[in-house]
């Protein structure tokens, strides 16, 4: 192997002028990527020195918050006011834009993606400082730009079509308008390379408020998330579809109107209608001929959906409307949508309808935007739009005035007077306006005007918002506080006979609605627990017939009536957190530590003995020693026989009619009235008959010397007209007996006369 001499000096050289020769080069020849680019409006930032506190100049703290989204007050620390004027908050707004089927030579043009980037910062009146994009191998851009108020950027996939974008500002120019343009300027369609035609740009965004806000700012800003409007549609960035039809501010709201599609909808039953769906077509299990649903928000709190608004608008009318023997005259506070209106005016007993409703721009829209909710042309005897039926009178007013002003103590000519009053406003929870919320659910004054527009059967129905559940607070310290003092202030109210609360799950909405019925008198009990098949009867007498051969309703009927007719356990739970304690609270059913007492028949165990005395008469012993508190016959109480007073009065106007009809009958008909019992719950005509052994018990006149009586924890006192215990348990309280003082065995077992009265 052969070594030849090198040398080094000349090696270094060669080596140097190597590298020079490959740098020039590489800058001569090589892409022209400019680093920085500069809008025309730039502004110089300069390095800028921290700044020394000034002493002379007013330093702040916060007070402390109970949300960790928000900032407390500011507090002066030097004796001058601590709020500024024009506070710029540690808040701002974010917008998330995803966009596919877009043209790849735009997605891999910096020059064109830049002028759209550019625009939509005018678009959006705000100020672009610099900007910087940079193209990516083998396809592919990246741009950021800096704004004044903080930053856009973006990203593309030129082969897949897609484009992803977020735009962050700190100004208080709000970016929703911003969505159009942005579809506008970035959304150039690529060509399907099969059909030839431009596909359709698919999008999907959302907007957030993100920082920390005052709580004022987060209770009034619409897209807070603590807004219905921000949690159903603005927020949420999987929506396949979402369009704004309406956002105007009236007098007295902000209304908003949304059309939205999931990704997930798949077609309802009158989609499948429309596009002839076949058993087997791959569509019904996609969104592509799904309808969009339409959404209604009032000062951002979801009002209505268009898909689910019979179910709840159903729920809120009908058991009102039935609870009532013969609705004539109805009156309305709110529901500007029309949809209560609608539902009221499918009862053919219904001669009359006043609907008071502030917000004339609200009927406005409805009539233009939402006329699904208000045609009334398939109803026999109505119009095709609902405002437009002869039996309707609107008044643009406020209604808590207007019932004051003709019904209160100062009103200088009386009222026509009502039979049901509908009460379809905002939710007594409602944090937005709160002021005008307090004063329409909190006002005695429009509480008494409420009673005294009624007739003496009349009853009035409200929605009170969202159903509770077993885990909330006791109700005047939680979210609900407003809706406990408005059912104190009608309990306590000498007018109110009855308070009946029930839910409707199907109303759309993430959680239950809850609806609360307010009778001037009890016998609106009679109606409201109805049997299914009675209640079903009356929809056929009463409910008017369509043009078009559909049922008037869709979805109350008699068995979701006796769906109402027993309050969730939440409603009671909630109740008996009270303070303090309501008595019948103690009596939730048959306490797990009570004795239980039973009669069994020959051949079986018993702890009671059937006796005949000298007279032919009979007593009942007991043949152990049972404890005071214990439970009498438990089981056959629980078997006792319900008969209502319609039934007991046909039963006799049949033996009027008939003398020669079965002594059956007429035996029955003594038997009722000798062991039979109206039940406990005011007005609601049902008889309770007892049909075991219980009913052989002797009966003594003086009290103190009976030692067995009823579930009676008011004694002799009034029954609250509101509890959902009596209302849950009422048969309990109808027919279980217990022991009054311990009872010795082969002691005979005593009831005082008028028991169950």
């Amino acid at each position: 192997m052969t070594n030849y001499p090198v040398d080094v000096r000349l090696f270094l050289v060669t080596l140097t002028v190597g590298m020079a020769l490959s740098f020039g080069l590489g800058v001569f020849f090589g892409p022209d990527y400019p680093l920085t680019q500069v809008s025309p409006e730039i502004i110089d930032i300069k390095k800028v020195e921290p700044v020394k506190p000034d002493p002379g100049k007013t330093t702040t703290k916060r007070h402390p918050t109970p949300h960790s989204a928000e900032l407390g007050k500011k507090i002066s620390l030097n004796g001058t006011d601590g709020e500024d004027s024009e506070e710029h908050l540690p808040a701002g707004q974010h917008l998330l834009v995803d966009m596919k089927n877009l043209e790849a030579d735009f997605l891999n043009s910096e020059p064109r993606l830049a002028h759209a980037m550019v625009e939509t910062v005018k678009a959006g009146g705000l100020t672009l400082l610099s900007y910087h994009c940079h193209a990516l191998i083998p396809a592919g851009i990246s741009c950021v730009g800096v704004l004044l108020e903080s930053h856009i950027s973006f990203h593309t996939w030129p082969d897949e079509g897609v484009i992803t974008l977020d735009l962050f500002t700190c100004g208080a120019s709000p970016l929703l308008p911003v969505v159009p343009e942005i579809e506008r300027l970035f959304g150039v369609p690529r060509i399907n390379a099969e059909t030839g035609e431009k596909e359709e740009v698919f999008t999907l965004w959302a907007h957030e408020l993100r920082g920390f806000r005052t709580h004022e700012d987060r209770r009034n800003h619409m897209l807070d998330l603590q807004s219905d409007l921000a949690g159903w549609v603005t927020s949420a960035l999987d929506l396949h579809y979402k369009k704004e039809i309406v956002s105007t501010k009236s007098p007295y709201h902000q209304i908003d109107i949304w059309d939205t599609l999931e990704l997930t909808d798949t077609p309802s039953h009158e989609d499948g209608l429309k596009h002839k769906l076949e058993p087997g077509d791959p569509r019904w299990f996609t969104n592509e001929v799904a309808s969009p649903e339409r959404h209604l928000f009032i000062d951002g709190t979801l009002q209505s959906l268009s898909q689910s608004e019979r179910e709840f608008h159903e729920a809120l009318v009908h058991p009102a409307m039935f609870s009532h023997p013969n609705p004539e005259s109805v009156a309305i506070v709110g529901g500007g949508e029309g949809a209560t209106l609608r539902e009221v005016l499918k009862h053919s007993t219904v001669s009359s309808v006043k609907m008071v409703e502030i917000d004339e721009m609200m009927l406005d829209i409805s009539k233009q935007y939402l006329k699904t909710m208000n045609t009334c042309g398939d109803i026999d005897g109505s119009t095709e739009s609902c405002f437009d039926d002869p039996r309707l009178e609107v008044l643009i007013d406020d209604g808590r005035k207007h019932f004051i002003d003709n019904y209160g103590p100062n009103a200088k000519t009386a009222g026509p007077k009502f039979d049901v009053i509908v009460i379809d406003a905002l939710d007594p929870e409602e944090q937005r306006g709160s002021a005008d919320v307090e004063n329409f659910y909190n006002n005695e004054a429009f509480l008494d005007a409420l009673y005294a527009s009624l007739n003496d059967d009349g009853v009035m129905i409200v929605q009170v918002g969202m159903a509770p559940n077993i885990h909330d607070p006791k109700a005047d310290i939680g979210v609900y506080k407003r809706r406990e003092a408005m059912f104190l202030m009608l309990e306590a109210n000498p007018s109110t006979a009855a308070m009946l609360v029930y839910e409707e799950a199907h109303c759309g909405f993430n959680d239950p609605r809850a609806f609360l019925l307010v009778c001037k008198n009890a016998s609106c009990r009679k109606n409201f627990y109805a049997s299914a098949d009675a209640i079903d009867y009356k929809i056929y007498e009463r409910i008017s017939k369509t043009k078009s051969g559909q049922p008037a309703l869709i979805h109350y009927d008699g068995s979701t009536q006796h769906s109402y007719q027993y309050p969730p356990k939440a409603w009671e739970t909630v109740y008996c957190r009270r303070e303090p304690t309501p008595l019948e609270c103690e009596y939730r059913g048959i306490p797990e530590t009570a004795d239980l007492y039973y009669y069994g028949v020959e051949g079986e165990e018993t702890d009671f003995s059937i006796v005949t005395k000298e007279d032919g008469s009979y007593s009942v012993v007991a043949e152990a020693d049972i404890p005071k508190g214990s439970y009498i016959m438990p089981d056959h109480m629980a078997a006792s026989l319900l008969v209502s007073d319609d039934s007991i009065a046909n039963l006799e106007s049949n033996l009027e009619v008939n003398p020669d009809a079965p002594a059956v009958v007429g035996n029955f008909v003594n038997y009722v009235k000798n062991y039979g019992h109206a039940s406990y719950a005011t007005g609601s005509d049902i008889n309770y008959v007892e049909i075991g052994a219980s009913a052989l018990m002797e009966e003594v006149e003086n009290e103190s010397d009976a030692n067995v009586g009823r579930l009676n924890p008011h004694g002799s006192g009034a029954k609250p007209v509101y509890s959902p215990v009596y209302e849950r348990h009422r048969m309990s309280f109808d027919v279980f007996l217990v022991a009054t003082k311990d009872i010795k065995a082969k002691e005979a077992l005593k009831k005082p006369v008028g028991l169950w009265k």
